[in-house]
């Protein structure tokens, strides 16, 4: 699998549908490098490559499989998630969340395309907010 390995900042990232890498989300400031968006690295063993939008179905899946993301944690400068607010997940819990019936809404222009290593592109596509358009 080939990584982004720009780091935070880095220009050169692709999304699913092929064209540059956008923001994620600044409030709250996601992505493994908390840059805004889901870049990649070999650091990021997790692959936070998933632009999604919470729900509070995925909210209570994380939480009970042991990642609980509405909590605040400011000692790591986390302000915890709400539905609504859009996060870089790792491609393997999306997934699982998708075999549970829970998976969020994905952001198909700010989801790295590495993504696609763990994830069927037309599963994004069907829960996408972003849906390409059709020429």
């Amino acid at each position: 699998m080939a990584y982004d390995s720009l780091g935070a900042g880095g220009g050169g990232a692709r999304n699913v549908l092929g064209g540059v890498l956008e923001s994620c989300s600044d409030a709250p400031l996601t992505g493994f490098y908390r840059d805004g968006c889901c870049h990649t690295g070999p650091e990021d063993l997790g692959r936070h490559v998933v632009c999604a939008v919470m729900t509070a179905a995925f909210l209570t899946f994380s939480r009970a499989m042991g990642n609980d993301l509405q909590t605040p944690r400011p000692e790591f400068a986390f302000p915890g998630l709400g539905p609504g607010d859009r996060w870089c997940l790792c491609a393997d819990r999306w997934r699982e969340a998708d075999e549970a019936g829970c998976a969020p809404p994905v952001v198909l222009a700010a989801t790295h395309q590495n993504a696609l290593a763990r994830i069927d592109r037309d599963r994004l596509l069907a829960l996408a907010v972003d849906p390409p358009k059709r020429a």
